[in-house]
């Protein structure tokens, strides 16, 4: 695994400047509200490929009265050597995020996936299915991304022209061969990112049974779609034929709704117990968090076997909705993991089997006590 063994800050969110070693490979980071928890494992969470466990924008990430950021780590390795990675605002233009690893300015985020990955667990999770699809859509492409870095790609190509095509059906005189290039690229780009949710879905169906931690109950990963749909039956190429086909014909339609009704950004996703087949969005606020903390754990360890390393682990508010019995095995699940993990929460007490072989800290005024609580 890589090992963090330094973390920096400079005027990141609440935090003027912080330079924190941690102790062990388990923290547990506990404080009020607003003390700046989640904060710390934000600033984790951006420093592989993608906006963040927080979605947000380089402008929102700088400390109060200031525009410049920044966030670098240490880490150790699988083969014992040190490497830094570091991101934040480009001072010349401070709403463009660089990204540096070894001092060294990298052209593209997604280079980030080869020194380091991360998966994470937030509250704003725990209303994946009660709020609308965008939230489900984005939790499994987060899913995809951490294996797959180059979805990304995908999704914004996608998009992009997405975007265009319907600038131009808005306006009504749309060129019919440059609509048609048009449809070409969106066709291309939304199979590739639908391939590859599907890849990731069977990937974790079909090893549930041994990927998701003892006491957790395994899950089953569906995903909404026509898109998929088609090609769990068909070839890609041809399904890349039927969507460009459906994209001509449904023009006059989009352009009257503002919007495509056939893409990549019209995925869902659902989830259920797959033991019971009760869909998540049945099933009680605690039946849901386990659910999801076992496809993120399941996750790590899927992750683990195909890149040969452990993912850091970042889990915010992990035991809110959780029983005893279901926080005992989270225990034992992130103790089992050679990972870097942080989980953060409001009660140290509640943490109290960690006790001996994890680190506590605490955040107060932008800074870390770091001794035990």
């Amino acid at each position: 695994m890589a090992r963090l063994d330094r973390l920096a800050l400079t005027d990141f969110r609440n935090y003027r400047h912080l330079a924190w070693r941690p102790e062990a490979p388990v923290t547990v980071v506990t404080g009020e509200n607003g003390s700046g928890k989640t904060n710390l494992l934000e600033a984790l969470s951006l420093l592989v490929p993608g906006r963040g466990l927080r979605g947000a924008r380089s402008a929102e990430m700088a400390r109060h009265g200031t525009t410049i950021w920044g966030v670098a780590a240490r880490f150790t390795g699988p083969d014992g050597a040190p490497f830094d990675i570091a991101t934040g605002s480009d001072p010349a233009r401070p709403e463009r995020r660089v990204f540096r690893r070894d001092g060294e300015t990298l052209r593209s985020r997604a280079a980030l996936a080869d020194h380091l990955s991360a998966v994470w667990l937030t509250p704003q999770m725990d209303r994946l299915f009660q709020d609308g699809l965008p939230g489900r859509r984005r939790f499994l492409d987060r899913l995809v991304l951490a294996l797959e870095p180059g979805h990304a790609r995908e999704l914004a190509a996608h998009d992009q022209a997405m975007g265009q095509r319907n600038r131009l059906l808005a306006a009504g005189r749309a060129d019919p061969g440059w609509l048609s290039a048009l449809e070409d690229s969106m066709a291309r780009h939304a199979v590739a990112a639908s391939a590859a949710r599907l890849a990731l879905v069977t990937q974790l169906n079909g090893e549930a049974a041994h990927t998701v931690p003892d006491g957790f109950p395994p899950a089953r990963l569906d995903i909404l779609c026509p898109i998929v749909q088609q090609l769990r039956d068909r070839p890609a190429l041809a399904v890349e034929d039927w969507l460009r086909g459906r994209l001509a014909a449904g023009r006059a339609a989009d352009g009257a709704r503002g919007g495509a009704g056939m893409g990549a950004h019209r995925a869902d996703m659902a989830l259920s117990d797959q033991a019971s087949g009760r869909p998540a969005a049945q099933a009680s606020t605690g039946q849901q968090k386990a659910l999801l903390l076992g496809v993120v754990l399941a996750h790590a360890a899927l992750m683990t076997r195909s890149r040969g390393e452990a993912p850091m682990i970042l889990l915010d508010e992990p035991l809110v909705h959780l029983d005893e019995a279901r926080r005992a095995a989270l225990f034992r699940s992130v103790g089992a993991f050679d990972a870097t993990v942080l989980m953060t929460g409001t009660d140290a007490d509640q943490f109290a089997p960690l006790r001996g072989w994890a680190g506590f800290v605490s955040p107060r005024n932008g800074a870390l006590d770091g001794k035990p609580v």
